[in-house]
């Protein structure tokens, strides 16, 4: 039995705070200085995460999830509005690309790399689908979610023009009106995008 507060999750705080100090600091880094700056040995590290990536991986989707929460108020464009600000500003934030840097090398890795990232998103791709559900919009899906929202405010982060900075209720509101269109025209029969 595990205990609240034990060596495992001493080791898990401690490594995932030295990833972050590292990432603020924008200079490239290795499991070897994870290792150095947590204090944990990179053995260690390696057995719980096996690469960089994975361990990229897994602060950045607790971060992401803490500090961009879905709402649920059966509202679908208030709901993705809140979310899609809330992600726009996250990635044009120094670090921010983290976790966008770390889904590219981890959808490089064949096989392992794809079944890491599926794991890691699955719990946000669920919260995607409550916000669905919530507000009665089924003809919409997940997907029709991530193509419409959430891409292209984190490909304007990666190509160097992050969504936010100059008028983000802008740019973000027109993404939900595209997803919102989407919505509409499936209610009045239009085919659904295959998954």
């Amino acid at each position: 039995m595990r205990r609240p507060g034990g060596r495992t999750e001493r080791v898990r705080l401690a490594v995932h705070e030295a990833v972050r100090a590292l990432t603020s600091e924008g200079t490239p880094y290795g499991v070897a200085e994870v290792a150095q700056r947590s204090g944990v040995h990179a053995t260690t590290i390696y057995r719980r995460w096996r690469t960089l990536e994975g361990l990229l991986l897994e602060v950045a989707a607790e971060d992401l999830a803490r500090s961009s929460p879905l709402q649920l108020t059966g509202d679908l464009r208030a709901d993705l509005t809140h979310w899609g600000r809330s992600l726009a500003a996250d990635v044009a934030q120094p670090g921010g690309l983290a976790f966008l840097h770390a889904i590219t090398r981890a959808g490089a890795q064949p096989g392992a790399g794809t079944a890491m990232l599926e794991g890691l998103l699955a719990p946000r791709l669920t919260q995607v689908d409550a916000v669905i559900t919530a507000a009665g919009a089924q003809p919409l899906t997940t997907r029709d979610v991530l193509d419409l929202l959430v891409a292209p405010v984190l490909l304007a982060a990666l190509i160097g023009v992050p969504l936010g900075t100059d008028h983000s209720a802008t740019d973000v509101d027109r993404l939900v009106d595209n997803v919102i269109a989407v919505r509409e025209h499936r209610d009045r029969g239009g085919p659904a995008a295959s998954s």
